[in-house]
C-alpha cells in the first residue's frame, strides 16, 4: 500500500508535500498578517480538510488493528503489549512533567507580570472551564465504551474505536479458519482506505493555508509579542526534550532521531500548519509498518498513543500552569509542584477526544489543586494556537518513538528494514557486515 507522499519525480522539489505543505503555510501567514479579515475567512479550508482526515481515522484504526491482532499466533501477546505500552507511556510522561517543570522554574517567563486575577476578563474560557467541570477519571474510563457498536466511528472517539477493534480482532483470531473470509475483505478495505487518504493529502497545502491563515488573522502578532518570554521558553523546552530524551531512546533502538524526522518530515510540516496530530495519524500508521514495525504494535500502540503518550501536552501543561503562578504572583512551594505533578499524571488522561484538549485539562488541573487562579488561563487564550505548534511537534514525534521502541522490546522489529530507513550508523554498519557474512 503506498502513501501519497511525493508528486511526479519531474516536479523536483515542488512536487514533495513537504515543500508544497510549506509553501502554503507562508502563504497563509503572509495573508493573515497583511490582510486579518481575508485570513480569518480562510478557516473553512483548514476545518474541510481536518474533517476529510478525521472521517478516515476510526475505519483505518480498525482495519489495521484487527488484522494486526487476527494475525497474532499467541492472544497473551496482545496483553502483553497492552501492559508494556503503558509502562513506556507513563514513564515518558513523567519525565515530559518534570522537564517541562524544571524549565519553568529555571527559567521563570511569568515573574514580574504581577496580573491581578480579578482584572481577567473570564468571559472566552467559560467553555472550557464548564468542560473541565464535567471531566473525571470515572467518566473518562467509562467513555472508553461506546454506547453502541456503530457509535464508537460516528463519534470519532479514538480510544473507543481501539476498545471494539481490539475486541474484534481477538474474537476473529478466537474462530480460526472461519474467520478467513472476513480477512480478505479487512485486507481489501484496508487498501482501499489507506489509498482515499492519498487523494485527500493533494489537499494538504490548501488546508495548511488555511488554517495557518486563520490563525495569524485571528490572533495577529500583538499576543505573540506580550507574552514571547513563555512562547520562546517553551519552544526551547520542546526542542531540548526532543533531542535528549527522544534522541536518547532512539540511540538505545538503533535509531536515528534526524533520519526519524526526516523520514517523518511530511507529517511534521502537515501538523505544524494545522496545529492538530489528527491529521497525519493514518499517514504515521503506514510509515511505522514501512519502517518495520509489525502492523499489531502500530496498530495498537499509535492510536493509543494519542489518548495516553501526550509528551508534548504534557510539557505545556506544567510550563502554563507555572507561568500562571508567576504571573499572578501564586507562590507553590515544592510540594505544590509535586501535587501539580500527581494531578497532571490524572488529568493529562482525562480529557481525550475533547475538544481543546489542553486548556480542557489545564483548567480542570487549577480547578482541583485550588492554589492557581483558574480565572488566568485567559491570559494565554490568544497564544494557544502558538504553544500547540510545539506540543504538537512532541506528541507526534513521541508516538513515532513510541511505536518503535514496542515493537523492539516486544521482538516484533524488522532490523534489517529499519537499518534501511532511518538506522544510525552503527546499525547500518552492523547489518552491512551480517549481509557480507
Amino acid at each position: 500500500m503506498a502513501v501519497q507522499g511525493k508528486r511526479p519525480g519531474r516536479f523536483g522539489i515542488f512536487g514533495q508535500l513537504w515543500f508544497q505543505v510549506l509553501a502554503g503555510t507562508v502563504i497563509g501567514v503572509l495573508l493573515g498578517w497583511l490582510a486579518p479579515d481575508a485570513g480569518t475567512a480562510m478557516k473553512p479550508l483548514g476545518d474541510a480538510f481536518i474533517k476529510l482526515i478525521r472521517m478516515m481515522i476510526g475505519p483505518i484504526i480498525f482495519v489495521t488493528v484487527v488484522h494486526g491482532i487476527a494475525g497474532m499466533s499467541d492472544m497473551r501477546s496482545v496483553g502483553r503489549l497492552a501492559l508494556k505500552s503503558i509502562i513506556y507511556f507513563e514513564v515518558i510522561t513523567i519525565l515530559a512533567l518534570v522537564v517541562g517543570l524544571i524549565g519553568v522554574d529555571l527559567w521563570q517567563p511569568g515573574v514580574g507580570m504581577n496580573i491581578d486575577p480579578g482584572t481577567i476578563d473570564t468571559a472566552a474560557i467559560q467553555g472550557y472551564v464548564h468542560t473541565a467541570h464535567d471531566q473525571t477519571i470515572v467518566a473518562y474510563m467509562m467513555n472508553i465504551i461506546p454506547n453502541t457498536l456503530v457509535s464508537a466511528f460516528t463519534e470519532a472517539h479514538v480510544l473507543q474505536v481501539l476498545f471494539v477493534s481490539v475486541l474484534f480482532g481477538v474474537a476473529l483470531a478466537a474462530i480460526g479458519e472461519r474467520a478467513a473470509p472476513v480477512m480478505r475483505v479487512i485486507e481489501g478495505t484496508s487498501s482501499a482506505l489507506f489509498k482515499i487518504i492519498g487523494y485527500v493529502m493533494y489537499f494538504a497545502p490548501l488546508g495548511a493555508f488555511g488554517a495557518i491563515a486563520f490563525t495569524v488573522g485571528q490572533f495577529g502578532t500583538g499576543s505573540l509579542m506580550s507574552l514571547g518570554e513563555l512562547i520562546l521558553e517553551f519552544f526551547v523546552v520542546c526542542g531540548l526534550f526532543t533531542a535528549l530524551v527522544f534522541g536518547l531512546v532512539c540511540r538505545w533502538c538503533g535509531v536515528s532521531l534526524w533520519r526519524l524526522l526526516g523520514y517523518i518530515r511530511d507529517e511534521i510540516v502537515v501538523v505544524a500548519a494545522t496545529t492538530s496530530t489528527e491529521t497525519v495519524l493514518p499517514r504515521l500508521i503506514e510509515k511505522m509498518k514501512k519502517v518495520g514495525c509489525e502492523e499489531g504494535v502500530v496498530g495498537f500502540v499509535i492510536p493509543a498513543g494519542y489518548s495516553f503518550n501526550l509528551d508534548g501536552t504534557c510539557l505545556y501543561l506544567t510550563t502554563v500552569a507555572v507561568f500562571l503562578a508567576q504571573a499572578t504572583n501564586t507562590h507553590l512551594t515544592f510540594w505544590h509542584e509535586l501535587g501539580l505533578i500527581a494531578v497532571l499524571l490524572l488529568t493529562s488522561k482525562g480529557a481525550a477526544g475533547v475538544a481543546g484538549a489542553a486548556f480542557v485539562v489545564l483548567a480542570a488541573t487549577l480547578s482541583t489543586t485550588g492554589t492557581i487562579p483558574v480565572a488566568s488561563i485567559a491570559l494565554i487564550l490568544g497564544i494557544h494556537r502558538i504553544l500547540a505548534e510545539g506540543l504538537t511537534f512532541v506528541n507526534l514525534v513521541g508516538n513515532a518513538v513510541a511505536t518503535i521502541v514496542i515493537a523492539k522490546w516486544e521482538g516484533k522489529l524488522d532490523e534489517k528494514l529499519l537499518a534501511e530507513t532511518i538506522g544510525n550508523r552503527g546499525l547500518r554498519r552492523r547489518q552491512l557486515g551480517v549481509q557480507q557474512a
